[in-house]
């Protein structure tokens, strides 16, 4: 079983980056398709990113060009650089981890382990 403790949200004005990180214990992200989601208040969740064995990568339409997602196997840590970030971005981001195999799909039901979240605030 893995856990997973986010980091690295904050707030910051349109336009501009943060990184978030999300730290994994008691098993290697390597073991994992790893997933970055979010939910803004007052809608559902969504997958923002996800990023299988092998470094495949998937992204929500509403990110592509804007995120990206890696990990560092030695760290044993998952990323995500969010850069020309939008208000609409604004929402608790969470790291997920899923033991299904093949490429990753941005469906919460298919991921097993969850962080508590980090909370991402843009402004206008």
């Amino acid at each position: 079983q893995v856990q997973l403790v986010e980091s690295g949200g904050g707030s910051v004005q349109a336009g501009g980056s943060l990184r978030l990180s999300c730290a994994a214990s008691g098993s290697t992200v390597s073991n994992y398709i790893m997933g970055w989601f979010r939910r803004a208040p007052g809608k559902e969740r969504e997958g923002v990113a996800g990023i299988n064995r092998v470094g495949i990568t998937s992204y929500a339409d509403s990110v592509k060009g804007r995120f990206t997602i890696s990990k560092d196997n030695a760290k044993n840590t998952l990323y995500l650089q969010m850069n020309s970030l939008k208000p609409e971005d604004t929402a608790m981001y969470y790291c997920a981890a899923s033991r299904s195999l093949g490429v990753p799909r941005l469906r919460a039901v298919e991921f097993d382990y969850w962080g508590q979240g980090t909370q991402v605030t843009v402004s206008s």
